[in-house]
């Protein structure tokens, strides 16, 4: 049961009369958002509604762009301890499987997604994991758009890991990467030969030193997952070394070197909740770590690193915003930021010619209190029931018993 329900409405839906936020740090009161198609094509306080629009009155309500999380395991997972619906890791810790794409495990009838849908989520990004290299990430929106699966791209950046959960010695971790990166780059310069068994062995497969071509090149991030301090310097220092582009993920010793992200410019995924540490990498956790990073200048997003719980992502942007976060910086971490550190022109904001992911809230998104009255991806209304929903009102009120 996949809990999708698409409310049809005319090709032009205008959502009139809301206090928009369009996720630039702006605020627009009164405004309209006109949708035709899939696109937004008008935003402001003056914008005239076209004849025949299908009119949403959204006053005294908050509209923004659908959320955006930057990390999770969605689509990826049904139940966790069953192991045929749990397509999330797949090998040894130290494995390299660059080639392998999440989007090919991502099952968008899994009935996990109307449940994270319902909350204003509307965009995430899903990752493998597992491996020193667990392979690529893919964005996905979360409806079926014709019948197909919302992938909107099946490669926007490389998984890897470095610190104590993955192998002994951190050394032994830089000295694999460099040889791999190494035996990419002499893999595209000698490929006829490779092809020809006439070149030296190399460390990993054809298929995955083809996979790592756009990392090595610069074309697309490395996703790597550290929080330790001195594992963080560290993986700045190799992505310098090595030329490639890099996100941090989990970054929980992140504010610790808030200087040297700013400096770089290198943008980190993080949890707002973190706030206690779970192992000796993360010693130095504390809840103000997206304050921080922010305050210095470094590009936030924030992630619930969830499948089950990703409607929770606008509480966990609350309780950013409780430690410190500017509310501009909160909505941008879980809206434009991830789509323009991962390569989505036309996602994350209200704006014209963006992608149609848009939420009509009841209130302050971040408040617990508010609700999503509407929830529009790629133009359709898709609805906020779904499964859990349906067994509540099912079982609210029992018949007595004789």
């Amino acid at each position: 049961m996949s809990g999708f329900t698409a409310i049809w409405l005319s090709q032009i839906v205008a959502i009139v009369g809301g206090t928009v936020y369009p996720g630039d740090g702006t605020k627009l009161e009164q405004a309209t958002v006109i949708i035709e198609g899939k696109s937004i094509t008008a935003v402001g306080p003056s914008v005239p509604v076209p004849p025949g629009a299908t009119v949403i009155d959204a006053k005294g309500q908050i509209v923004t762009p659908g959320l955006f999380d930057p990390y999770t395991h969605l689509g990826l997972v049904e139940i966790e301890a069953i192991e045929e619906t749990n397509d999330i890791d797949s090998g040894e810790p130290d494995s390299i499987r660059a080639a392998q794409l999440a989007a090919e495990s991502y099952n968008p009838d899994s009935s996990v997604i109307p449940v994270q849908r319902a909350h204003g989520v509307t965009t995430v990004l899903i990752a493998p994991e597992g491996g020193l290299v667990g392979g690529q990430a893919a964005i996905v929106d979360l409806d079926r758009d014709g019948g197909r699966p919302g992938v909107v791209s099946s490669s926007v950046g490389m998984v890897a890991y470095f610190g104590g959960s993955v192998a002994p010695s951190r050394g032994a971790l830089l000295l694999t990467l460099r040889e791999l990166f190494d035996d990419a780059r002499a893999y595209a310069k000698n490929k006829a030969a490779f092809d020809k068994n006439q070149y030296r062995r190399l460390s990993t497969s054809k298929r995955d030193l083809e996979a790592l071509q756009p990392v090595v090149q610069g074309r697309l991030p490395l996703l790597i997952h550290v929080n330790r301090r001195v594992d963080i310097e560290s993986v700045i220092a190799f992505a310098a070394e090595q030329k490639v582009k890099l996100v941090l993920v989990g970054a929980t010793e992140a504010w610790t070197v808030a200087e040297a992200l700013a400096r770089t410019h290198i943008p980190v995924i993080l949890d707002p909740v973190e706030n206690a540490p779970e192992d000796f990498d993360r010693y130095h956790a504390r809840a103000d770590n997206a304050a921080l990073l922010e305050k210095a200048g470094v590009p936030v997003m924030l992630s619930t690193f969830s499948a089950h719980n990703v409607r929770k992502l606008r509480q966990w942007a609350g309780n950013a915003v409780r430690e410190g976060m500017t509310q501009a910086g909160a909505l941008r971490a879980v809206t434009s930021l991830p789509a323009e550190v991962f390569g989505l022109k036309d996602h994350g904001r209200l704006a014209a010619g963006q992608v149609a992911n848009v939420v009509v809230w009841s209130g302050d998104p971040f408040e617990l209190s508010t609700v999503a009255r509407r929830v529009f991806i790629r133009g359709r209304d898709v609805g906020t029931d779904h499964r859990q929903k349906a067994l509540l009102d099912r079982y609210r009120t029992l018949p007595l018993q004789k």
